[in-house]
């Protein structure tokens, strides 16, 4: 059970009203259909300038780099296992299928096991995913690898990408957002 109580649609403040927009009018709506107030946006709504910044923020990153949809999503899909944030692996686990990632690679990411990724880029995306959330660091050759294959500003947009989803990560766990009936519950307790 969520532990925010659900936003009255009708009672929502001017700026509440105006995060609400952003998220339905924004890239997020014109790929995936409306959003509404599910995920992290139903919990910004509560601190809606920090929601503006929030989905503003992730927009670019989802939508404004120049990493390849695969690789984005095998390093959101390995943060929302390692955090084990419902809502965020069963929503990304979708467009990481649609983005070509290998299904059996997807299951072995959620169940917590080393996963065959044949791409280059999904691989080394999901190595440096799990050192900057275990290690909390990328050592020389890690760093120089990624440097190579993604170049500096493929790099420093994966590093900031690895960021924002554990930040969703935990607010999704923080606040326990339930997941719409729609969705499947990847760790069931």
């Amino acid at each position: 059970m969520s532990r925010l109580q659900p936003l009255n649609v009708n009672a929502l403040t001017p700026a509440q009203q105006t995060l609400v927009q952003a998220v339905e009018s924004g890239p997020r709506a014109a790929k995936h259909g409306r959003i509404g107030l599910m995920g992290p946006f139903g919990v910004w709504l509560r601190a809606p300038a920090v929601g503006q910044a929030a989905q503003a923020f992730g927009a670019v990153l989802r939508f404004q780099t120049q990493l390849p949809e695969n690789v984005k999503e095998v390093a959101i899909c390995t943060v929302g296992a390692f955090y084990r944030a419902k809502f965020e692996f069963a929503a990304h686990a979708p467009l990481a299928l649609a983005a070509g990632v290998d299904p059996a690679a997807l299951e072995a990411i959620r169940s917590g096991v080393e996963p065959v990724l044949n791409d280059p880029g999904e691989a080394l995306a999901h190595t440096l995913t799990t050192a900057l959330l275990t290690a909390h660091r990328l050592d020389d050759d890690l760093y120089r690898r990624a440097v190579e294959q993604f170049g500096e500003q493929g790099l420093v947009e994966l590093v900031t990408l690895i960021g924002y989803y554990s930040q969703i990560s935990l607010t999704l766990n923080a606040f326990e957002v339930e997941l719409p009936d729609a969705m499947t519950d990847p760790f069931p307790d």
